[in-house]
């Protein structure tokens, strides 16, 4: 049975997604009064334009400690090279990508544009629901 489960059926659908024109500062403040440690960051109409991860934001704290000022834009920090997944991919799939990348969450796309996100811990609720 888990041979046959799709991103689709396991994504997040209600991501958190931030803007690249937004203020860095206002977008730490985002992920950290959601509890997560990255988003998507899409244009107007949803287009996948790049991620912003805490690892991301730690270039933040560098600068602001050499440079004795905070700001700039997300587009300024995001990561624009992402792996993306389709809806359709299996599971099995996504979890050996999991297992062979750094990454906590994969975006999901439809062509370009966002239509979900994927977390390792979504990979696992999948292998639950075969129990």
């Amino acid at each position: 049975m888990l041979k046959t489960l799709t991103v689709k059926e396991y994504m997040a659908t209600n991501v958190i997604a931030l803007s690249a024109e937004m203020g860095i500062v206002e977008a730490v403040q985002i992920l950290l009064k959601n509890r997560i440690s990255g988003a998507p960051v899409v244009g107007k109409n949803s287009e996948l334009q790049g991620m912003l991860s805490e690892k991301d934001c730690l270039k933040v704290v560098l600068e602001t400690a050499y440079h004795e000022s905070m700001g700039g834009k997300v587009g300024e920090y995001m990561s624009a090279e992402v792996k993306t997944i389709p809806a359709h991919m299996g599971i099995i799939e996504v979890a050996g990508l999991f297992i062979d990348s750094p990454y906590r969450r994969f975006p999901v796309v439809n062509g370009s544009k966002l239509v979900g996100q994927i977390s390792r811990r979504d990979v696992l609720k999948a292998l639950e629901s075969t129990w």
